[in-house]
């Protein structure tokens, strides 16, 4: 099978790094085709910059349809675009935060999430209540590092991400950690190792969920709103979609 993993972002080094991670845990056969738009933000961290991926995101699946693709993840862990990637193909779009979620539920009965900066933590917390995953978390923590800081200076991310892990398993009562960027995907086993819990990755558990619906037959449904969209001109910019 063919996997589109798209990094919404515009960072190669991430596509490359979130790559390898996928690579490492998909089945004997499956195809990993790591992606990232030519436009866009070079991080995600504010509910602007995911408006801006989401774009990104759509071109990224009509290319993969163009081309075929048997299943999609979205990388990032606020899941940009998801729904609209969801309504453009029939193919599974599995997004690395709803996976983890689901995840880290099957091993733990309460989890808390390790995200890098606050206000990307709120994102998380919605997103836990539109997944109703809510009651299964007991918090969302911040390390406080830009989402760039894990290519740049990954060794002092890393430090202050186990910090903060550590403080979660003495404080939330808790059986797991979810690691709440795709950023993080190369980090999994370091910090599982460092914290003693289970730690659930998104890029990898979304892998393994895109892998299993495929096996299953399981396509995204066309009975109600996720629908491919009506035809309709577009203007401009967008005119590119237009049908």
């Amino acid at each position: 099978m063919r996997l589109r993993i798209i990094n919404p972002n515009t960072t190669a080094s991430m596509t490359d790094k979130i790559g390898a991670a996928a690579l490492a845990v998909a089945r004997p056969g499956t195809e990993i085709i790591a992606v990232n738009p030519a436009s866009g933000p070079v991080s995600i961290e504010s509910h602007f910059d995911e408006a801006i991926a989401a774009v990104g995101v759509c071109d990224e699946v009509r290319a993969g349809e163009a081309t075929g693709t048997d299943a999609y993840v979205i990388a990032c862990f606020g899941d940009p675009g998801l729904y609209a990637a969801r309504e453009l193909t029939r193919a599974p779009v599995i997004g690395i935060a709803e996976a983890a979620f689901h995840m880290a539920s099957l091993i733990a009965t309460r989890f808390s999430v390790v995200t890098t900066l606050g206000r990307t933590g709120i994102v998380a917390e919605r997103l836990l209540h539109e997944y109703g995953m809510a009651n299964r978390c007991r918090r969302v923590r911040a390390a406080e590092i830009p989402v760039l800081a894990l290519e740049r200076n990954p060794q002092a991310a890393f430090e202050l991400i186990v910090e903060e892990a550590l403080r979660a398993r003495r404080e939330d009562g808790i059986g797991a950690i979810v690691l709440g960027c795709g950023g993080m995907a190369d980090l999994t086993d370091q910090i599982a190792q460092a914290v003693g819990l289970p730690v659930v990755e998104g890029v990898t558990a979304a892998v393994a969920l895109a892998e299993s619906l495929v096996t299953l037959k399981l396509q995204t449904s066309k009975h109600g709103d996720l629908d491919f969209p009506p035809a309709k001109p577009f203007s401009g910019d967008f005119a590119r979609y237009s049908r």
